[in-house]
């Protein structure tokens, strides 16, 4: 029997000050808490299937033995992301397991068919890309083990966030791609009237 794929959910901590400090700078940290709060508990909640495995993958590290459980499912197994930037800390889960799926809880809009869709993907291509609308992308999955420094030289929260992940998808023969939906990414207070 083939194993179930994994979808991993990155997520941080949901306490004051410790997520969403781009957000903060525009709506306050109290409020950005508490829509941090709201996002995971949201995505969690709506994305788990049996036809997928759920993990939440956390940081920082420490937070987890910590219970939230009006925002992370006690169910739901749970990882550490380890340290480094969010390519090093992806490459860690890419290295693990196959077929996976990686998203934040930035996008709110995500739902159970976007995930399907993107393990659907993953029968005909190497990588499925979930687009973001500000140059980022919101969901990544790969068939195999993420190839030695595939996260190389990429631009974090950046325009060219995207680009550079495309970039080094070709560069490491990983050239058949498919893309899902655009959806927003909730990081500033502009991308909340926007979403």
């Amino acid at each position: 029997m083939t194993p179930r794929p994994v979808l991993v959910v990155f997520v941080k901590a949901p306490v004051i000050g410790g997520a969403k400090t781009r957000l903060a700078k525009g709506i306050g940290k109290v409020e950005a808490w508490r829509r941090h709060r709201a996002m995971s508990a949201a995505v969690l909640r709506r994305l788990q299937d049996p036809r997928w495995e759920t993990v939440i993958t956390l940081s920082p590290d420490r937070a987890l033995h910590r219970r939230f459980p009006n925002v992370w499912p006690d169910h739901l197994p749970r990882a550490v992301q380890g340290g480094g930037d969010l390519g090093a800390r992806q490459a860690r889960v890419f290295a693990r397991r196959a077929p996976v799926c990686v998203i934040g809880s930035d996008a709110p809009q995500i739902t159970r068919a976007d995930i399907a869709a993107a393990f659907a993907g993953l029968k005909r291509h190497d990588v499925v890309i979930g687009p973001a609308e500000d140059g980022g992308y919101w969901l990544l999955a790969l068939n195999g083990p993420a190839p030695d420094g595939l996260f190389d030289g990429m631009r974090w929260s950046h325009e060219e966030t995207r680009s550079d992940l495309v970039r080094q998808l070709q560069l490491h023969g990983l050239e058949r791609v498919k893309r899902l939906r655009a959806l927003r990414d909730v990081d500033e207070a502009s991308d909340l009237q926007k979403a």
